[in-house]
């Protein structure tokens, strides 16, 4: 069994606090916002050992994106910033770090009493979402 597979499935957001102002926080305009607060995405993990996949899916957009752990790369987010990116496997944590344009943003997925818990800051802006498996 790998690190990465207790997050690998499919699941569900539940409950969400801080979206809204973590998305002001990464300059996200007003309409966008709005429809991204109202929109309960699936999130589905995949890895295949060294390559880990990433698929967002709301009503709304479905965003994906593969890397190496430990890699740098270009990632295209669901507000349109090209950020460069590296996830890491830390203590059980997927951490997920965003740079653009002089800005910096971290993405902590764990999982907790069987939840995907996954935490994004970005300066002093912490959002928390929940997700539970779907399958």
């Amino acid at each position: 069994m790998s690190a990465i597979d207790p997050f690998v499935g499919r699941w569900r957001l539940s409950e969400s606090k801080g979206f809204e102002e973590y998305m002001k926080e990464l300059g996200v305009g007003m309409a966008m916002r709005k429809m991204g607060s109202m929109a309960k995405p699936d999130c589905i993990i995949s890895s295949d050992g060294k390559n880990l996949t990433i698929k967002t899916e709301s009503t709304l957009k479905t965003t994906q994106f593969s890397c190496n752990l430990g890699e740098k790369f270009e990632e295209t987010t669901a507000d349109g910033r090209k950020t460069q990116t590296v996830c890491n496997l830390t203590n059980g944590e997927l951490i997920q770090h965003q740079e653009w344009d002089g800005k910096e943003s971290t993405i902590t997925r764990k999982i907790e009493n069987g939840k995907l818990v996954v935490e994004c800051v970005m300066n002093n802006v912490t959002c928390t979402r929940v997700y539970e498996k779907v399958e």
